[in-house]
C-alpha cells in the first residue's frame, strides 16, 4: 500500500489538509541530497546561484530585469501558473513564464474548510514573511489563505503553499526545478523593494464564453465576481488593488 502522505500535514512549510494519496498518483521527487539538507537561507541562495544566469538571459531578451516586481496568476482547470514581471518603462506587467502545475487536488470551486483538499480561488498576496525556504518540499511560499473575503464567508484553512516536488494536498506543486526559478524571482523582487507580490487563483481562464457555461453552478456569482478582477488585469496589464465590501471583492 502506498505511503499515506502525512508529511503534508506535519509542518508550517508544507500543505495542510487531511491525509490522502497525491492527486496524480506519482511518487515524490527524490531529495537532492546535499541541497535538501541545506538550511533555508542557504538553500534559497544555492538555488538562486544556479538559476539566475539563465533567468537574466531570458529576462533581457524580453527587456525585463531581475529583481523587478512580479505577479503570479494560476488557473486550476488549465493546470497552469503564470509569472509576470513589470516592465520598467511602460509600468505594465509582461508575461515571462508559464509553468505547468505538476500536482494539485480538489475540483473547481473555492476552498471552504480545513482538510477539504481544495485549492483556493481568489486574490491573495505574499509578503516577505510568507517565504518558506526551509520547506519540506524544497522551497515554498504561503499564499495567505484565508484572506479577508474568505474570513467574511466563514471559510477556514491554513498553510496553503506554492512549493516544489510533485505531490500536493490543497497546494500547487511545481517540481523542484521550476520552484527554484519561481522562488528566486519572487525573492529577488521582495529584496529589491516590492513589499508583497500578488497571487491570483482562478478556476479557469475567465472568458465570457467559459463563464457562461457555468450558469447553473452554485459558484457562478462568485466566479463572476472573480472575473471582474481578471478583466481588470486583462485590460490594464496591472494587477488591481483588491478590497472586500459587503461580502464581495472590489477592484481599484
Amino acid at each position: 500500500m502506498r505511503r499515506i502522505l502525512v508529511i503534508a500535514c506535519l509542518t508550517l512549510v508544507s500543505c495542510r489538509g487531511q491525509d490522502g494519496e497525491p492527486s496524480n498518483n506519482v511518487e515524490p521527487e527524490a531529495p537532492q541530497s546535499a541541497r535538501a539538507k541545506l538550511p533555508g537561507p542557504a538553500r534559497a541562495a544555492d538555488a538562486a546561484k544556479r538559476v539566475r544566469p539563465d533567468l537574466e538571459r531570458d529576462l533581457t531578451a524580453k527587456d525585463l530585469h531581475f529583481g523587478d516586481p512580479v505577479y503570479l496568476r494560476a488557473f486550476k482547470e488549465e493546470k497552469l501558473l503564470e509569472l509576470w514581471i513589470q516592465h520598467r518603462k511602460s509600468g505594465k506587467f509582461v508575461l515571462f513564464r508559464s509553468y505547468p502545475v505538476a500536482a494539485s487536488s480538489g475540483k473547481l470551486g473555492p476552498k471552504l474548510a480545513e482538510g477539504d483538499l481544495q485549492v483556493p480561488e481568489g486574490f491573495y498576496f505574499v509578503p516577505r514573511d510568507g517565504m518558506k525556504p526551509d520547506s519540506t518540499f524544497h522551497l515554498a511560499f504561503n499564499i495567505g489563505y484565508p484572506n479577508a473575503y474568505d474570513r467574511h464567508h466563514g471559510r477556514d484553512g491554513s498553510f496553503i503553499m506554492i512549493h516544489g516536488n510533485r505531490v500536493s494536498i490543497g497546494c500547487l506543486a511545481m517540481t523542484d526545478s521550476k520552484i527554484e526559478e519561481i522562488y528566486t524571482l519572487c525573492d529577488a523582487a521582495l529584496t529589491n523593494g516590492q513589499k508583497y507580490f500578488r497571487v491570483h487563483f482562478f478556476p479557469f481562464r475567465m472568458s465570457d464564453e467559459r463563464l457562461a457555461r457555468t450558469s447553473d453552478s452554485e459558484w457562478h456569482d462568485f466566479w463572476s465576481n472573480l472575473k471582474e478582477g481578471y478583466d481588470y488585469f486583462e485590460e490594464k496589464r496591472v494587477p488591481p488593488d483588491v478590497s472586500v465590501k459587503n461580502g464581495r471583492y472590489v477592484f481599484e
